[in-house]
């Protein structure tokens, strides 16, 4: 994909969710969501989150942009210092700080100036001492080499247009014997032309999707080990809701995407 257009994809996106996030909307992951009825109020708990989580974030945080939990399978510690790429409203790094305490520190990075300020100001409110969220692109996310121990992600990296260099730059940024943790859409077989080529289905989640074996490839080259790609089968409900009649639940699922960086010496 030529460099212009990876870009222009880029700003169509930052675009989108800039509006959202000063919509001060609880969307769904498509880019229709906040002119849509039906994805108002979208029930977290579809999406792998106990109640216990969602009451114990500060209302507004939770912008109904996720596929999934990542916390739920990223087995936090105290201690850890934990990277969230795609931050958004700051929900998943809010969830993510209280399990690593304050002994750890979450990083949230986003793309979108909006989304950083509402969740800057989320963070204040709720008074989130070890969160911190910074202004980048995830696939040159703006944080040292060998700095965290979990990167974590919530239906963002489909939304790259080079996701290979989106494995490698956390690979970069993972300490040794790091883990990645992502909820994400990928594809189960190719996507049409019909959704492929609509503008909504990009910025929504669907056609930026990468087929499952691919992903793989994609972690492998990158230097994963102990790669996993897990799909949700029962997430084909809420997609079906994203874009409906496109069929673009016959095409794509949430997964539950796990790696680990290996340690210095340990073979491949």
């Amino acid at each position: 994909m030529k460099d212009s257009k990876k870009e222009g994809i880029r700003r169509d996106i930052r675009a989108r969710y800039g509006e959202i996030a000063s919509n001060q909307g609880s969307c769904g992951c498509s880019s229709n969501c906040c002119s849509t009825p039906s994805f108002i109020g979208k029930n977290p708990s579809d999406l792998g989150y106990s109640a216990i989580e969602v009451s114990s974030v500060i209302a507004g945080a939770d912008m109904g942009l996720g596929c999934g939990n990542p916390n739920a399978i990223a087995e936090l510690q105290a201690g850890e210092w934990v990277l969230d790429l795609g931050c958004g409203g700051g929900f998943d790094c809010f969830l993510a700080a209280l399990r690593v305490g304050a002994s750890g520190r979450v990083i949230g990075v986003d793309m979108t100036p909006e989304m950083l300020t509402k969740a800057r100001e989320n963070a204040r409110k709720g008074e989130y001492h070890n969160v911190e969220f910074r202004l980048g692109e995830i696939e040159h996310i703006p944080v040292a080499d060998a700095s965290v121990n979990v990167v974590i992600s919530n239906c963002v990296i489909n939304l790259s247009p080079d996701k290979a260099q989106v494995f490698r730059d956390t690979f970069r940024v993972l300490r040794e014997n790091g883990r990645l943790a992502v909820s994400d859409i990928v594809a189960v077989k190719p996507l049409p032309a019909s959704i492929l080529e609509d503008p909504d289905a990009v910025s929504g989640c669907v056609a930026g999707a990468a087929l499952v074996n691919d992903v793989k490839n994609m972690l492998q080259e990158a230097g994963f080990v102990d790669i996993s790609v897990d799909l949700r089968e029962e997430s084909a409900r809420f997609i079906r809701d994203w874009f409906p009649g496109s069929g673009a639940e016959e095409y794509v699922r949430s997964a539950v995407i796990t790696a680990r960086k290996p340690r210095i010496g340990e073979a491949g």
